[in-house]
């Protein structure tokens, strides 16, 4: 993690962590720890969930939901991930998948999507991204460490 990211990841914590939520506010939310794992998705399940050639994916140690709602969940794989929603206004927020320990957050769903610790490090699914989209540097090296 470089200083600026490490700072900013700290600021963070220290303010009580991010803040997001969804469009219509019923599901707010506050994400823990640092940054893990900035990524696009251009699966094809991101897109048809999404409705956009890729989705913006980070991982956070935990997630604590304070609105009034708290997301639908639609498992996408049986038994291995599953996607969280706002069942009012549609907006996806959250993914759960069995073999990571982090908390996937949706980062257009953050109230401040600014961090240089929430760009992606890498592109999933490259080979089903649209052509005319410049792909993320495969840079594997993470700005959260």
């Amino acid at each position: 993690m470089n200083a600026t990211s490490a700072a900013h990841a700290q600021g963070a914590e220290e303010a009580g962590g991010r803040t997001g939520g969804c469009l219509c506010g019923r599901i707010r939310f506050t994400a823990r720890g640092p940054a893990v794992f900035p990524h696009t998705c251009a699966c094809g399940h991101c897109q048809k969930l999404g409705g956009t050639p890729v989705m913006w994916w980070v991982g956070f140690e935990t997630v604590t939901w304070t609105g009034e709602s708290e997301p639908t969940w639609y498992e996408t794989f049986e038994g291995a991930a599953k996607r969280g929603f706002c069942s009012t206004c549609g907006s996806r927020v959250a993914a759960i998948d069995s073999d990571i320990p982090e908390i996937g957050i949706n980062v257009t769903a953050l109230d401040d999507t600014s961090g240089a610790d929430l760009v992606p490090i890498h592109a999933s699914f490259k080979d089903n991204a649209v052509r005319w989209l410049p792909s993320v540097p495969a840079t594997e090296q993470s700005a959260a460490g």
